[in-house]
């Protein structure tokens, strides 16, 4: 049987702007340890690569340098506050329920795969209104491997019962785009998430400015699945 198409998204600064709160998180552990707070907009550019990432860099801006140990110390901290305040102030991007549905009429499964830890990613997703719409959510910890290894991607779109030869990745950074292409999968990159190059220099399939544009993408990335399926081979 045949598997059903599938659009797998990436899930902080593509289907949410969830800055607010991983930024007021990183701040209160940066209060605590007596560092100045990092501008949100400044903070913006240092979401894509998982919590981990996001306390190092943070700390980095505040001219804190942190060992192995120390680094480890202050990610749990950051899991548990945040865990506290995961949708004070994040929102879902405008038209993104719209796309959603038309996808799914369409015949499209709908999966997530993120650098969030998984049981965040859950609980926010329903927070945010959206449980149930996803047939699998993979977290940084679901697997032995995280974006940008291919094989967090495959793996979601398995654990959807999707094939990568049917599949579509929606993300905002080089992180997302480097997993679609090192997974075969064609990428359609969103501009108003956390990136700090810009999405059009980093060569995705297709780049859009709003969730209206979505599904007329994810058709143009269909379009390109050959004989052999995902990204056209040259």
């Amino acid at each position: 049987m045949t598997a059903p198409p599938i659009v797998v998204f990436d899930l902080d600064g593509t289907l949410a702007d969830t800055a607010p709160d991983l930024i007021g998180t990183l701040n209160a552990l940066m209060a605590r340890e007596g560092l100045p707070a990092v501008p949100l907009d400044a903070a913006r550019d240092m979401i894509g690569a998982g919590a981990r990432a996001l306390v190092e860099r943070g700390f980095e801006a505040g001219g804190r340098e942190l060992t192995p140990a120390r680094s480890d110390a202050l990610f749990r901290d950051f899991l548990a506050h945040y865990a506290e305040n995961l949708c004070v102030a994040s929102r879902l991007f405008d038209n993104l329920v719209p796309a959603l549905d038309a996808l799914e009429t369409d015949g499209f499964r709908l999966a997530v795969c993120t650098n969030k830890v998984e049981s965040h990613s859950v609980r926010l997703i329903e927070a945010l209104g959206l449980g149930g719409r996803f047939a699998a959510i993979c977290g940084r910890d679901t697997f032995a491997w995280s974006k940008p290894d291919a094989r967090h991607l495959l793996l979601t779109i398995e654990a959807a019962g999707g094939d990568p030869a049917r599949a579509v990745m929606i993300g905002d950074s080089r992180t997302d785009i480097d997993t679609a292409k090192a997974a075969g999968v064609p990428v359609v990159a969103v501009t108003f998430g956390y990136t700090d190059v810009p999405v059009r220099d980093l060569s995705p399939d297709v780049v859009i400015d709003d969730f209206a544009q979505l599904v007329a993408a994810v058709g143009e990335c269909r379009a390109r699945w050959g004989r052999n399926g995902g990204r056209d081979r040259d």
